[in-house]
């Protein structure tokens, strides 16, 4: 079997993101056969339907990223009770021009950490709505609303001896979801 390549995107840019450490951890817990690749959407422009015809170069590597993965892998903060901008900026830039959408069964998994006690619930279930749109098939159990408490994180960045067990579950699950619901880049 050939390497499966996920692409990850994070939906923070702050230097000491959760989120981004969430990311990160979670690629060392992959299976064999598996390489999780965050994808930089920091330098994107704004969406503007203006562009369509002629996509900018961060646009194009984009979508071009996105085509080369098997899988989408979404690891999101929550923003006033929902997705980040940043990251509904890129999303639309890859579903453009309408019609051309490089989302499009593409399997995905979506988990998130926050220091509110509810995770990032609502912003989960507002990018799974935009991704059922999409056409991208998501992962629905087990939903994983992470809670940064002490030791989500060992010293290393890893994740913790408490949370190991369920996050590697996430993981193994996420990966057997690509594999069943796997399409060519």
């Amino acid at each position: 079997m050939s390497q499966i390549q996920i692409a990850v995107f994070v939906g923070s840019l702050r230097k000491g993101s959760l989120n981004r450490q969430m990311a990160t951890a979670l690629a060392a817990l992959a299976p064999p056969g598996f390489t999780f690749k965050q994808v930089n959407i920091g330098d994107l422009p704004l969406y503007n339907q203006d562009d369509d015809g002629d996509q900018a170069p961060q646009v194009k590597r984009l979508k071009a990223e996105i085509v080369a993965s098997h899988g989408l892998l979404f690891v999101t903060p929550e923003y006033n009770r929902s997705i980040p901008g940043l990251l509904k900026n890129a999303i639309d830039h890859a579903s453009r021009p309408y019609g051309q959408s490089v989302w499009t069964g593409k399997p995905a998994g979506v988990i998130g950490v926050s220091v509110g006690a509810v995770g990032t619930a609502l912003a989960q279930q507002h990018l799974r709505n935009v991704l059922a749109y999409l056409d991208a098939p998501t992962l629905g159990q087990p939903e994983a609303f992470i809670h940064a408490q002490e030791g989500l994180f060992d010293a290393a960045g890893h994740i913790g001896t408490a949370s190991k067990d369920f996050l590697q579950s996430w993981v193994n699950r996420y990966a057997a979801w690509v594999t069943q619901h796997q399409v060519g880049p």
